[in-house]
Parts: C-alpha cells; sequence; structure tokens
C-alpha cells in the first residue's frame, strides 16, 4: 500500500483552541447579511478547524448597531415580540421603535436566531458584544476589523 489512502477527520479540542478578537463594524450594513457573517464567526464555521460539538468560534464585537440598515420596508412592517409572563403583557414594536431605543437589540435577535438553541449555542452567544456607537471597551484585545459589503 502505498501512502495513505484515507483522509483522517481533524476533532478540535478544547485546550487546542485560540481565541481571538474579531469588530465588526455595523455602518451601512443590511442586518441579515451581518448576522449571517456573525453568526458562522462565532460558530467557528468560517474555520477549517470547525467541530460542531465544541466552542472554536471567536469573541465577536459588533460598532455601530445604530446605523446598521434593513432592506425593504422592513423598518416600518418587521415586528419584535416581548412578553412580561403577565395576562396582557404581550407589546409587539416595530424595528423602527427598537432602534429608537435598544438598537443593538436588532443585532442581537437577528444573530440569536441564527444560532443553535441548546447549551452549546447560548455558550457561543454569549461571546458577543454590541454597542450602539463606536466606541467599545475590548481595544486592549486588539480586534481584527471585518468589513462586510
Amino acid at each position: 500500500m502505498i501512502g495513505n489512502l484515507f483522509m483522517k477527520t481533524y476533532l478540535a479540542k478544547v485546550g487546542e483552541i485560540k481565541r481571538e478578537y474579531v469588530l465588526y463594524d455595523a455602518s451601512e450594513a443590511p442586518v441579515g447579511r451581518l448576522a449571517v457573517r456573525i453568526a458562522n464567526a462565532l460558530r467557528g464555521k468560517d474555520k477549517p478547524t470547525y467541530t460542531p460539538h465544541i466552542d472554536t468560534g471567536v469573541f465577536v464585537i459588533v460598532i455601530n448597531a445604530e446605523k446598521s440598515v434593513f432592506t425593504g420596508r422592513k423598518s416600518e412592517e418587521k415586528t419584535y415580540q416581548d412578553y412580561s409572563g403577565y395576562r396582557s403583557g404581550q407589546t409587539i414594536r416595530t424595528a423602527k421603535e427598537i432602534r429608537e431605543k435598544h438598537p443593538e437589540r436588532l443585532i442581537k435577535d437577528a444573530v440569536w436566531g441564527m444560532m443553535p438553541h441548546g447549551r452549546l449555542g447560548r455558550a457561543q452567544f454569549s461571546k458577543l458584544k454590541v454597542y450602539a456607537g463606536a466606541e467599545h471597551p475590548h481595544a486592549a484585545q486588539n480586534p481584527t476589523k471585518i468589513t462586510v459589503e
């Protein structure tokens, strides 16, 4: 038998994972397209060392969340629902109303919808930091800036 005819599958181990910080600027970026890139980075799916059952992702910092955009008429038509747990405690707000008070929620909700909803997904989602303005307290980590078209 000449050489190795079979490919070996690589599975990442928890101790081998090197965490990095990446910075996304949400200015003029469509929320959905930005959310896909962020969710893949949080899960580690953009790396060749991706392992489904291990958190191989990076820490993601998003700035300028208030400047992100929706395509079409989603700003007026897309709704977000909250429920307090009490009777008649349901509130429904449009994306425009959410942007005025908590613009970072638009990106967080979009990313959360693309993450797995289990223990691993919650752990990966906790590495997401979203800020409405251009300032963030993670400058010491030297994040790598990534642009979204």
